[in-house]
């Protein structure tokens, strides 16, 4: 199994309000490619309530059959459609993945 942990900032804009709202946003896009994608076999996304300056806003969970199925999953259509979404949204990304 491969586990794929995904975290993002929000991109600041002029009006502070919209940063819940892009979170959001991206948290649906996300949440949307749940039983989409073969191999993918779980995935979680977290919106952290009141971030702090260093801290991320997004985190994506996901795990995978095996690192095949996370390949797939980078070049899948679905998967592929939501990056916009997530970099108009997002200005800071960090991820890790290892198998367990």
């Amino acid at each position: 199994m491969v586990k794929h942990i995904v975290m993002w900032k929000v991109r600041e804009s002029a009006d502070p309000s919209q940063g819940p709202v892009n979170a959001m946003r991206v948290g649906r896009a996300l949440e949307a490619l749940r039983g989409r994608i073969p191999g993918l076999l779980k995935l979680e996304v977290g919106i952290a309530g009141t971030p702090g300056e260093a801290e991320s806003e997004i985190v994506l969970y996901s795990e995978f059959a095996n690192r095949e199925a996370l390949e797939g999953y980078k070049v899948h259509p679905t998967h592929l459609a939501v990056i916009p979404i997530v970099r108009s949204a997002c200005s800071d990304r960090r991820c890790v993945d290892y198998e367990t």
